[in-house]
C-alpha cells in the first residue's frame, strides 16, 4: 500500500518540512536515550487514509523501558484533490508529545500544521506547551524565552491564546505551565509565514531536548511522593485531552483509520479514582462523557492504557457526541474556532 501525494506545490513543500521536523525531534530524543544508555530505537509505524488515496502518515513511537513513559511524534495528512467538492484541498501537520518516565522531567506537547483550501487560501497552526508534573522554575524559565525569542512580535498574543486554550475550567487550573497557540495564523506573505512556522518548530524543539537532557541528569533519587504526582498530572492530561482537546476530538470524528494514533498522546497509566472524583466537578454532559471514559478503564488503579482500551477510549468519545452534537460548542477554544469537522464534509 502507498500514500498518493498530493498536487499542491504548498503542500508538498510543508510536508517536506514536517518531515523534517519529525526526523529533527526523534533524532535529538533517541541521541538524550542513547546517552542515558537506554533502548533509543523509536518505532516507525504507517497508517493509511482510504488505504492512501487521501493521505495517511508515519508516527515515531517511543521505545518501551527506556527513558520514556509514553512518546510518539506522528506525521499526517491529508488530501481531497479527487474530490471537488470537499472545501479542503489538504492538511499537513507534525503533532507530537512527549511523556518522560522520570516525574521530573516535564512533557510536552507541539503541533504544526499548514492547511490549504480549495479556493486557495491557507493558513498555519502553531502550538507548544510545556507540562511537567512537578513544576522546575528554570524548565519553564528557559522555556518561556525560547518561546519569546522565537514568535517574537506574536508572543503576546500565542501565549494569551495558549491559556485560553488550555484552561480547564471546571478544575480551575491549566494543564501545563508554559503555553502558545496561533490558529489559523496567515499574513499577506506566506513565504513568511511558512518560514516563521519552520523557525518556531526548530527552536522548540531544540528548547525542549536540551530541558530534557538537563532534567534527566538528576533522576536518579525518585520518591513515591514523586511518582505519585506524575501520575495525578497524567490524569489531569487524560482529562483535558479527551474531554476538551477540540484537535483530538475532531481527528475521532472525521474517521476512524488511525484511534490508537490520534490517541498516542495519552500516558501509559492514570489514576481512576482521581478521575471518578472530577465527575461532580465536571459540566453537563461533559460529566456523561468522564463517566463513560473510565468505565472504557480497566478497573485496577492505576489504571493501564494499552491500544485495546485506546480503542474503546475512542468509541466513548465519538458515541457521546454523536448523541450530543452541541457539547462540541464545550471544546477547549482560542479567540479562532477552527472549521476543521466541516471542512471534511
Amino acid at each position: 500500500m502507498k500514500r498518493l501525494e498530493c498536487k499542491s506545490p504548498q503542500a508538498k513543500d510543508a510536508i517536506n518540512i514536517i518531515v523534517e521536523l519529525q526526523n529533527r525531534f526523534v533524532t535529538k530524543l533517541s541521541q538524550i536515550a542513547e546517552d542515558k544508555k537506554e533502548r533509543s530505537q523509536f518505532e516507525k509505524v504507517e497508517w493509511f487514509r482510504d488505504e492512501g488515496i487521501h493521505g495517511g502518515g508515519v508516527r515515531f513511537v517511543a521505545p518501551k523501558d527506556s527513558i520514556f513513559n509514553r512518546g510518539s511524534v506522528n506525521m499526517s495528512q491529508v488530501h481531497y484533490d479527487d474530490i471537488e467538492d470537499k472545501k479542503l484541498s489538504s492538511a499537513n501537520a507534525l503533532s507530537t508529545i512527549i511523556h518522560p518516565k522520570s516525574p521530573i522531567a516535564p512533557s510536552v506537547h507541539m503541533h504544526f500544521s499548514l492547511t490549504e483550501m480549495k479556493d486557495g487560501s491557507l493558513y498555519w497552526r502553531v502550538m507548544a506547551d510545556l507540562n511537567p508534573s512537578i513544576i522546575n522554575e528554570s524548565h519553564k524559565d528557559a522555556f518561556d524565552k525560547a518561546l519569546k525569542k522565537a514568535s517574537g512580535e506574536h508572543y503576546e498574543y500565542g501565549t494569551q491564546q495558549g491559556d485560553r486554550y488550555f484552561n480547564i475550567p471546571d478544575l480551575k487550573r491549566h494543564r501545563g505551565v508554559s503555553h502558545f497557540y496561533l490558529e489559523s495564523f496567515q499574513t499577506e506573505n506566506p513565504v513568511q509565514d511558512r518560514n516563521f512556522a519552520k523557525s518556531f518548530a526548530e527552536t522548540m524543539i531544540d528548547t525542549y531536548c536540551k530541558i530534557l537532557a538537563e532534567a534527566l541528569k538528576g533522576d536518579s533519587d525518585i520518591s513515591k511522593v514523586d511518582r505519585q504526582k506524575q501520575i495525578d498530572y497524567h490524569s489531569l492530561y487524560f482529562y483535558q485531552v479527551l474531554t476538551l482537546d477540540r484537535g483530538t476530538t475532531s481527528g475521532l470524528m472525521i474517521h476512524q483509520q488511525n484511534d490508537v494514533g490520534t490517541l498516542g498522546s495519552l500516558p501509559s497509566h492514570v489514576d481512576r479514582e482521581l478521575l471518578k472524583s472530577w465527575v461532580v466537578k465536571t459540566t453537563k454532559p461533559q460529566d456523561q462523557l468522564l463517566e463513560s471514559l473510565i468505565q472504557a478503564l480497566p478497573e485496577q488503579n492505576p489504571s493501564p492504557i494499552d491500544e485495546s482500551c485506546k480503542a474503546k477510549l475512542a468509541q466513548a468519545i465519538r458515541e457521546h457526541y454523536k448523541s450530543n452534537p452541541k457539547a462540541l460548542e464545550l471544546q477547549a477554544r482560542g479567540n479562532i474556532i477552527p472549521p476543521t469537522v466541516a471542512n471534511h464534509k
